[in-house]
């Protein structure tokens, strides 16, 4: 099975995100992780030692629930290109 452009698009997004030295704003992050988490089918819950932050997680996968994996992925690519100004 080959790789779908959204899929390279998606990974190399990924990749970018994973290289970026900077630090990110914390609504950033949740939104990227719950795309992420959808885009990959991960539906594993929040595993943070803080409860706080897996509240936070948690909803925001519950604001992602109703899109498809491709969605999710579209999403975060778009997410990352507008952080990063392309």
């Amino acid at each position: 099975m080959g790789t779908s452009q959204l899929d390279i698009e998606f990974f190399e997004a990924v990749e970018r995100v994973n290289n970026c030295s900077d630090s990110f704003p914390a609504d950033f992050l949740l939104r990227l992780y719950a795309y992420y988490k959808r885009a990959t089918n991960n539906d594993g819950k929040p595993s943070s030692s803080r409860p706080i932050i897996n509240a936070f997680k948690m909803n925001a996968l519950l604001q992602t629930q109703d899109i498809s994996p491709e969605q999710a992925k579209q999403e975060y690519i778009q997410l990352v290109n507008s952080y990063f100004g392309d």
